[in-house]
């Protein structure tokens, strides 16, 4: 299965998405002009690798998202529940949401996804402040 990996731009997230290492990352801005659009290749890879997965697998999850505009949002609980549903079903997979300790709505907003998965959730302070 290829890797996947898409530029970040100032309105949109740096995207690497490696089956070899089972590390799925999105880092940066969300605001892009259409969400779904943006976010359709990445639902695509992350079905066709998640249907591949080996449940010994440990899959990690990394999210450094500083703003998430609300069709945005949409589509990362989409991915989400994509990611929830295959670690319901057995699969080793645990969630970094790394935020700046200093904007509360960060935090808000990861806890907010957090309420809502079963999924090991980590929320993070950014260390890079």
């Amino acid at each position: 299965m290829n890797r996947l990996h898409i530029e970040g731009t100032k309105s949109t997230p740096t995207v690497t998405l490696d089956s070899e290492k089972n590390v799925l990352s999105l880092q940066g801005q969300s605001y892009p002009e259409n969400a779904f659009k943006f976010y359709e290749p990445i639902f695509r890879w992350v079905d066709d690798y998640l249907e591949k997965l080996n449940t010994d697998a440990l899959v990690q999850i990394d999210f450094n998202l500083p703003y998430i505009n609300t069709s945005s949002s949409k589509c990362i609980m989409m991915l989400l529940e994509k990611l929830d549903k295959a670690y319901l079903s057995g699969n080793n997979i645990t969630l970094n949401w790394y935020y700046n300790e200093d904007n509360e709505s960060e935090l808000e907003c990861a806890e907010e996804f957090k309420e809502d998965l079963g999924l090991p959730f980590n929320i993070i302070v950014r260390e890079d402040q």
